[in-house]
């Protein structure tokens, strides 16, 4: 049994024929035998080249990476997950530091940090910065550092991926995939890696405003369930900032001017009201949280402790019906040798009492060569 058996590598394509052949080679050659790639309907002949490198292939049902993500990882039945880009932009033998953590039972998820060990030319300067503002966003919203919040490199155990609530179809998915593991309290490490150029022939589906307002607008959205005090509080301040702002124009004009502005006046007050009211209700909200999250943490210590016992039970049971089984076969041979043995002794010309005995069915010889019987030659 080789090392990764119980590792899958999971890699979701789109128009990747200039490197997905490298790809998938370099991971055989480190030893990794289930490679499984969801391709998003390629017209390049991406799947044709995996298939012939030695990977399975399966058809995408949706649009997008983050749907195909959520659909290879539904197909995998091995424990472990690596998820890597298509791109050739990582690298196949540093595997092994993401999944070292993971295959220790250190942790359940291990993020790859691109920023540690970035090649020239592998990321553009906008990237760079874009990278930089979500992740230093991410740290402040949801109160971790995960360092590259947006690396395609990853491991994770199945079991820890279905306790996640994902629903991006696109690039989002590694950002609520983050959002995710620090909402379930999900053991996260991260670890350094290469982050290399892609190849010339290679064109990114990347684009960078789009998809990073995107990601942007997604932190702000997961918010609401895992820091609520942000999610409502930022709107309220921003609201009562403006009311302040308005109320003090409408009092200087007022005072200093002898004009008044009922109408703004109004909007000031409706503005600083509905601030306040957003902030109250965002402590609320991170109060019941807080609670629910405990109460999750307390349910889910029990369903491991259930089947810590389940598991116990089912080995205890199996244990004692192979115990039992031999017993059963022992008393069945038992029976069988007894049975043989009554047959033997009861049958004709047995030893039993009245019986003829042994030397009777052979008749003994006298000295002189006549039977017992009487009978002699003449």
């Amino acid at each position: 049994m080789g090392e990764y058996d119980v590792v899958c590598v999971l890699i979701p394509t789109y128009n990747e024929a200039a490197t997905i052949s490298e790809v998938v080679e370099r991971f055989r050659a480190e030893g990794f035998e289930r490679i499984l790639v969801i391709d998003g309907g390629s017209t390049d002949g991406t799947q044709e080249l995996a298939r012939e490198a030695g990977a399975d292939v399966v058809q995408q049902s949706g649009d997008g990476k983050g749907q195909a993500v959520r659909e290879g990882v539904g197909l995998i039945e091995e424990p472990y997950v690596l998820l890597v880009d298509g791109d050739s932009t990582y690298r196949p033998e540093e595997a092994g530091r993401l999944l070292e953590p993971l295959l220790s039972g250190e942790v359940e998820h291990v993020i790859g940090d691109r920023f540690a060990d970035m090649q020239p030319g592998a990321m553009t300067r906008l990237n760079k910065v874009g990278n930089r503002v979500i992740n230093r966003a991410f740290a402040f919203i949801h109160g971790r550092d995960l360092q590259d919040i947006l690396s395609g490199y990853r491991a994770f155990t199945r079991r820890s991926f279905e306790r996640l609530t994902l629903s991006a179809d696109g690039f989002g998915i590694e950002t609520e995939m983050s959002v995710e593991c620090v909402k379930h309290d999900v053991e996260t490490a991260v670890v350094p890696i290469t982050y290399e150029p892609r190849p010339e022939e290679s064109e990114t589906n990347l684009r960078p405003f789009r998809d990073g307002g995107n990601i942007i607008v997604r932190l702000y959205q997961m918010a609401r369930t895992n820091n609520p005090i942000f999610y409502f509080g930022s709107v309220g301040v921003v609201s009562a900032i403006t009311g302040v702002f308005l109320a003090g124009f409408v009092a200087y004009r007022y005072f200093v001017r002898g004009i008044s502005h009922e109408v703004i006046a109004l909007a000031s007050g409706v503005a600083l009201l509905f601030g306040l009211q957003l902030v109250m209700f965002g402590v609320l909200s991170d109060l019941i949280v807080t609670a629910n999250r405990r109460q999750g943490r307390r349910i889910d210590r029990i369903d491991e402790r259930l089947e810590a016992i389940e598991s116990a039970s089912v080995g205890g049971a199996m244990g004692s019906a192979s115990i039992d089984g031999s017993d059963a076969r022992e008393q069945r041979s038992g029976e069988r040798e007894s049975d043989r043995r009554e047959a033997v002794e009861t049958a004709p010309g047995g030893s039993r009492e009245g019986a003829p005995s042994d030397d009777g069915r052979r008749g003994a010889k006298g000295d002189d060569g006549d039977t017992e019987s009487g009978y002699s030659g003449d």
